[in-house]
């Protein structure tokens, strides 16, 4: 989506936004640091992000690939600084492919500063001058596709401190093609907000975003505004020099520093606000606070699908998934990023074009070793294991291998049925419970356009004991209203659906709409998660010493147990997933994994077949039974 829409929209209903700005870090380790910022960042809803492009195209590949990240993986409308310092035309040419590419429609075209090791900026032979003939290429070359965004500076810049002079620029550069202005940072709101006066009086119509520089530290603050030129306002010294040996004390008067000069500006008629975050949240976070800004908990969000959208070229119309990559976005995000086309109102077949490899970038289990053992311990029996997913559910734990962000909101209303389960020995990876009809607005449930309403089937996925499976798919097989599929690691698929084909768990109803139908569980799919599901216990594993008691319980569990997913078809039904498990747990937790004992209503269970990766349901036989 345009920025400039976004914009407009966020002056007609006078809700004003707010974006930020990241730049490419310069290790491995940072780059991975800041994408999960991004990742949390995202939930405080900002209208869209830019990543910077450093001097002369000196990190214009980690650019292209930030812009995609964030774009495809994180669902963050992005805008891709590209400057003309240094840069040969072909280097223009591959950087406007490469955000086309990842499907970012916005670009903040700008003439940047020259390198280091250059004391003037020069134009490169067959390159651009001015930010000026920048906008005109593009504008020749993509016409409409590109949102192109232009600098403004309300104190002057480094080589031109004539206001006349850069009036006449920005007034260039807008009738050129830009459509909105987003400003160097500044401190004096007054000086600004009459430097946007003489932006209107000189035909600029386009939307202003002030660039606003949170406070961090105050050597930081100073250091940013001598190097930017930019006033630093009376009080704003009087109040920050008596406390600017303490850090946190800095950050809190910034805070109300900032917010205020916000206000100020939103009360003017601004309607965006854009964050020099710095690569860092605390700060930025805490005057969006201040502002009342961030989305308050029991706030409704607009969130236009129960999952988070990928923003990428191909994938904005994308309305379907499957339920198992519920809690691992981004896994799913590379497992399909090879697809040519993705499910748009039904869900096609999966088999073509196949799930990606479980080799590719963001698959496998993160974090280094020690940090896993760190945050998961060293389980050395099945009970460790059972407290490591209970302390999940009890918000202990920030993730598990198969989640990667913490327990939300919806699982509040089975919250304490999955802490039973696990208690039992019942591992519980992905579950959601019945929904009946809740408004789309519903600050938990919600999702869609406002008017609609919103449904789901109870589902659980989790991990069962070989010596419980049999027992538990014969009393799923007794009720009519339950489907499942059951596979262990090296075993063949187990199952009592009618077809191959998708059920859907999820779906709601919408003013002049079809019924759609975003979340579904489905054959082909549920293989490719299981392998990857299986993939992650293992990379657990082998997070610990080979030999270890810890990596041969967490082997023992990934090579023989079940990984089973259970829908309750009757969405009405609040319980009856879980009235499954009655009397079904695992004794003996604190023994060797193959000491561990199975119970049913107190007693062994009753053997109803040998399963060896067979089944047999409603008297037909998926493989040999042994009885």
């Amino acid at each position: 989506m345009h920025i400039k829409d976004k914009l407009a929209e966020a002056h007609r209903s006078g809700k004003p936004v707010f974006s930020f700005e990241f730049f490419p870090p310069k290790t491995a380790q940072g780059v991975q640091n800041l994408y999960d910022r991004m990742d949390r960042m995202h939930d405080l809803g900002p209208a869209f992000v830019d990543v910077t492009w450093g001097a002369g195209g000196s990190s214009s590949q980690l650019t292209c690939e930030m812009v995609h990240v964030a774009q495809t993986v994180h669902g963050l409308e992005t805008c891709m600084h590209l400057t003309c310092t240094d840069m040969a035309k072909e280097k223009v040419d591959h950087a406007l492919e490469e955000a086309h590419k990842a499907g970012c429609t916005n670009i903040l075209a700008l003439r940047g500063d020259p390198p280091r090791d250059n004391e003037k900026w020069q134009a490169v032979e067959g390159g651009f001058r001015y930010a000026l003939d920048l906008i005109k290429y593009i504008k020749e070359k993509y016409n409409d596709h590109f949102d192109i965004g232009v600098a403004g500076y309300p104190e002057g810049c480094d080589d031109e401190q004539d206001p006349d002079v850069l009036m006449s620029h920005l007034k260039q550069k807008v009738d050129a093609g830009g459509t909105f202005i987003v400003t160097q940072m500044f401190y004096d709101v007054d000086n600004f907000l009459a430097w946007v006066d003489k932006c209107r009086a000189n035909g600029i119509t386009v939307p202003i975003v002030p660039g606003i520089m949170p406070i961090h530290t105050h050597a930081a603050f100073l250091r940013r505004a001598n190097w930017s030129n930019c006033k630093i306002p009376q009080h704003w010294t009087d109040a920050l020099e008596p406390v600017k040996n303490d850090d946190a004390e800095v950050r809190e008067v910034g805070k109300g520093l900032v917010a205020e000069m916000c206000r100020k500006m939103i009360g003017h008629g601004i309607m965006a606000l854009h964050f020099y975050t710095m690569n860092l949240a605390q700060s930025t976070k805490m005057v969006l606070d201040e502002l009342g800004m961030i989305p308050k908990e029991g706030t409704p969000t607009k969130k236009p699908l129960p999952w988070r959208q990928s923003l990428g070229l191909s994938r904005r119309e994308e309305d379907v998934r499957p339920v198992f990559w519920k809690n691992r976005h981004k896994s799913y995000v590379a497992r399909t990023q090879d697809w040519d086309e993705f499910p748009n109102g039904r869900w096609g077949d999966s088999r073509s074009p196949a799930f990606g490899e479980l080799d590719a970038y963001n698959i496998g289990l993160k974090g280094t070793n020690e940090q896993n053992i760190k945050l998961w311990g060293k389980p050395e029996s099945l009970k460790d294991i059972v407290d490591i997913f209970t302390r999940f559910l009890e918000d202990d734990l920030k993730s598990l291998p198969w989640s990667e962000a913490p327990v939300t909101d919806e699982a509040a209303p089975i919250k304490s049925d999955l802490i039973n389960l696990n208690r039992r020995g019942l591992l519980t990876i992905t579950s959601q419970p019945s929904v009946n009809g809740v408004k789309s607005t519903d600050a938990v449930h919600g999702w869609g356009p406002p008017g609609g309403y919103v449904y789901q089937k109870a589902y659980l996925e989790l991990l069962v004991s070989p010596s419980l499976i049999a027992e538990l798919i014969e009393r799923i097989d007794r009720q009519e209203s339950m489907t499942f599929y059951a596979v262990a690691k090296d075993g063949e698929l187990q199952t009592n659906a009618p077809s191959d084909g998708p059920n859907a768990v999820t779906w709601g109803v919408f003013p002049g709409k079809e019924i759609v139908q975003p979340t579904i569980v489905e054959t082909i799919s549920f293989l490719a998660w299981k392998d990857e599901a299986f993939r992650l216990g293992t990379d657990w594993a082998n997070c610990h010493p080979a030999g270890s008691a810890s990596r041969e319980l967490i082997e023992g569990i990934m090579n023989n147990w079940y990984l089973i997913n259970i829908v309750d078809n009757d969405f009405h039904s609040t319980r009856g997933i879980f009235d499954l498990f009655d009397g079904l747990q695992v004794e003996n937790l604190d023994g060797p994994l193959d000491n561990i004992k199975p119970v049913v209503n107190g007693h062994p269970p009753r053997p109803v077949a040998e399963l060896n990766g067979t089944y047999k349901a409603n008297g037909e036989v998926y493989g040999e039974v042994l009885n």
